[in-house]
């Protein structure tokens, strides 16, 4: 298989002499209630695993435990892996269940390795059979589901858990793309139930899921996938869950992940807090990351840790903190130990000139800044009967807002300079990305925008000051948007843009998890959300658009057959020259119809105290708790 470089991150700002002040002085007030509250809680001495919906909060193993804190900036959804989407949710389900292969947490660029397969696959010459080898001797962790007896990996589980996917019972986000992965006898599976109107008969054997023996499964593609490889290393969904425990808990399951990963979750608390406590059951894995031979930061992480056990810390604390303001005073006060994408409002604070601010350096805080492989955009729903559409007068309403928005001043204002603006749905670091690529997505011109509008018969009518619709009927854009302070300026900014072209905006709050629901079922008219990059691909950033993935990637619901001929071709296709042209021709379609509107790819710094070692931004994977250490001797008092 052919590997693609990823961009890699910038290195750790190297931090300055300590000083005092203000967040210090509240710090030292943090740590010393932290303590009090700790010397009043007693260690829990249950012998099963407590539910985690209702377990009361605790340290892990005693005073000297080492516990990892830091905040998500969005709420999670659930932990089935079969049921998530959301890059937070995505986040904890890594730790927790285990692909066949992950990423080394030190290369760069990337690299693809073992996790639970015994070797890397054996691949047919056509790249349609996958045939790979399970570790004998890896365990799930301990629960009540396995009836007491320890519960060993076996390649069924990875034939159960691929084959949940289809099931229509749980609507998963994720069946679309792994659906265009092609795995023979799958996709009939669901269509047999949807259609009968039976229960998804899991146990039926199909030809692309084959558990050889205990140890050995088979994947089999109805086309070439030469890139089939990075769907088997996403393990924060294609993690091997049990039966007995998806049986045992039933639509809970949620609540109850139980995977063969580093760490167990043991609380709980929806949209709030969020705790997993190393697994005791955990294989003997040791710390085996390997950088590159030039990689100076890398090879200064591989000297100290080499050969350790993971994972290095034993419990993780995860607070929900919506808002900017007092995710960054936590920090400040000591409560977080790392800081995960700086807020934009404060960066000019901890990072003026792009270098850490004295008063952070002198506690030992470090920075780490790289441009993500991540894109922001406006979401249209293609099936709106004001918005969406292919008509001419729909593709240039879409267009002029696109022209309307002033994205740089966005930057400026609300990112305070921790962004670029994106000219396509490609992201930096990934395979079709090119950073010399122009489009009008990067373009603000309202006299542009406005000329559109009234060509296509967008003009005020009535006489109000706004524009109607062709048809004479009122134009309202309704945006869907969360209640949090930075969406507010956005939302602020976007009304005064729209207003000057003569657009009338209202907008609709709520949470972000709810807005996901509502976008996946169609019940939207336009909405700003991000993604991520999860391979090194870029094909999974042009499912957006690909008719076959609606429901799940495709949000907007966008239908064009001319981009699902260029997607599945591309699908097929080793890396090429042919392959680079046709990223090409998608980015010209995405932007010529505009069921989307890219707006920035940011600049993310994450902020570091001196007691957590070994941290370094993942590139497309999200696990990277059990890689850590919590070192108190290199905390600054």
């Amino acid at each position: 298989m052919t590997v693609r470089h990823a961009a890699a991150p910038q290195g750790a700002l190297r931090p300055r002499l300590p000083a005092a002040g203000w967040p210090g002085a509240l710090g030292m007030l943090a740590r010393l209630l932290a303590l009090l509250a700790w010397a009043a809680t007693s260690p829990p001495a249950a012998a099963q695993p407590a539910d985690p919906a209702t377990a009361a909060p605790a340290p892990a193993t005693g005073p000297r435990a080492k516990v990892l804190r830091y905040a998500f900036r969005v709420a999670e959804t659930n932990f089935d892996p079969a049921q998530v989407i959301d890059i937070y949710s995505r986040t904890v389900t890594p730790h927790l269940f285990e692909g066949l292969y992950g990423y080394d947490h030190l290369a760069r660029p990337y690299r693809i390795r073992p996790l639970t397969a015994a070797a890397m696959p054996e691949v047919s010459d056509d790249f349609r059979t996958w045939t790979v080898r399970v570790q004998p001797g890896i365990f799930f962790a301990d629960d009540p589901a396995f009836g007491g007896r320890r519960r060993e990996l076996t390649a069924d589980d990875y034939v159960y858990s691929f084959k949940r996917f289809a099931d229509p019972a749980l609507k998963s986000p994720a069946w679309t793309g792994l659906e265009q992965q092609g795995i023979v006898g799958l996709a009939e599976l669901r269509r047999e139930a949807l259609e009968g109107r039976r229960p998804f008969d899991i146990d039926r054997p199909i030809a692309g899921l084959q558990a050889l023996d205990r140890t050995t499964i088979r994947f089999r593609l109805r086309e070439p996938r030469p890139r089939f490889l990075e769907t088997l290393a996403t393990g924060d969904l294609f993690g091997a869950v049990a039966r007995e425990v998806v049986e045992h808990y039933g639509d809970a399951i949620g609540a109850h992940p139980v995977g063969t990963g580093p760490f167990r979750l043991v609380q709980w608390r929806r949209s709030s807090f969020i705790a997993l406590e190393r697994n005791p059951g955990y294989r003997d894995r040791v710390y085996d990351a390997e950088p590159a031979p030039d990689d100076a930061e890398g090879q200064a992480l591989r000297a100290r840790f080499a050969g350790r056990r993971i994972p290095m810390v034993d419990r993780v604390e995860i607070d929900v903190i919506e808002e900017e303001q007092p995710r960054w005073l936590s920090f400040l006060q000591g409560r977080h130990d790392f800081l995960e994408q700086m807020p934009a409002s404060f960066i000019d604070l901890a990072m003026p000139g792009g270098r850490i601010a004295p008063n952070l350096a002198r506690e030992g805080i470090r920075g780490y800044r790289m441009v993500r492989p991540d894109v922001f955009y406006m979401l249209y729903n293609m099936e709106h009967p004001v918005i969406g559409g292919l008509t001419p007068d729909r593709v240039a309403l879409r267009r002029a807002i696109g022209l309307a928005l002033d994205v740089p001043r966005e930057i400026a204002l609300v990112w305070r300079g921790q962004a670029i603006p994106a000219q396509s749905p490609l992201v930096p670091g990934t395979r079709g990305y090119d950073p010399a690529f122009k489009s009008e997505m990067g373009d603000h011109d309202p006299a542009r925008a406005m000329a559109l509008l009234d060509l296509y018969g967008y003009v005020d009518r009535d006489g109000d000051g706004w524009r109607d619709q062709p048809n004479g009927r009122p134009l309202v854009l309704e945006i869907t948007t969360q209640p949090d302070n930075q969406s507010r300026a956005l939302d602020d900014l976007r009304a005064k843009n729209l207003a000057a072209v003569g657009l009338r905006v209202v907008y609709k709050p709520a949470k972000w998890p709810e807005n996901l629901k509502a976008a996946r079922a169609g019940q939207y008219m336009v909405w700003r959300v991000g993604g991520s990059a999860a391979a090194p691909d870029g094909l999974p950033a042009l499912a957006r658009y690909h008719s076959r993935q609606i429901g799940g990637q495709n949000m907007g619901r966008f239908v064009l057959a001319e981009f699902d001929a260029l997607y599945e071709r591309m699908e097929l296709i080793p890396d090429s020259a042919e392959r680079d042209a046709l990223f090409h021709e998608a980015k010209r379609l995405a932007v010529a119809y505009a069921p989307y509107k890219t707006l920035i790819h940011r600049i993310v710094t994450d902020l570091v105290r001196p007691q957590l070692v070994g941290y370094r931004r993942p590139l497309f994977w999200q696990d990277w708790w059990h890689m850590v250490d919590i070192d108190p001797a290199e905390s600054h008092h």
